[in-house]
């Protein structure tokens, strides 16, 4: 039997796996679902570490030292805001083996960095995809037009 996840949106109406379409739910609200996320559906194993959770005092040196004990880390990115110039509390860790990364993530991940837990996972590809089109549920009932 599948799990699956279940969440409410104003915008959007999703049934993945589902027998049939999600009915309307009140005050505009659409049901959608989606299959529950499992072990198997995380990124595969790389050499480049999402690391979340940085606090706003990081930077790539401190950053880098933290996981250099790990391996040889080739690059480190934060992720800055452009209106502030804070960091957005993301970045990425890249090592020149993929071993290197597995054994920094399975060593770092939840543990604390300058005040703050980390969590850590293996890093997606960057992709560009097509605009998803979804089709907009009707209701059964129709209403007689109202001419003035």
């Amino acid at each position: 039997m599948k799990d699956y996840f279940v969440g409410f949106t104003r915008r959007l109406v999703v049934a993945a796996g589902l027998p049939s379409p999600p009915a309307p739910i009140s005050h505009g609200l659409r049901l959608y679902c989606s299959p529950a996320a499992t072990a198997a559906s995380s990124p595969p194993a790389n050499d480049k570490l999402f690391v979340a959770g940085l606090s706003w005092s990081v930077d790539e040196k401190s950053l880098k030292d933290a996981f250099s004990e790990f391996g040889q880390v080739t690059e480190v990115r934060i992720m800055y805001d452009k209106d502030t110039g804070r960091t957005r509390g993301f970045g990425f860790v890249y090592f020149s083996k993929e071993e290197e990364a597995r054994s920094a993530k399975d060593a770092m991940d939840g543990k604390a960095f300058l005040g703050r837990p980390l969590r850590i996972s293996f890093a997606l590809e960057k992709t560009r995809s097509t605009p998803a089109v979804v089709p907009r549920l009707r209701s059964s009932i129709s209403y007689p037009r109202r001419d003035h």
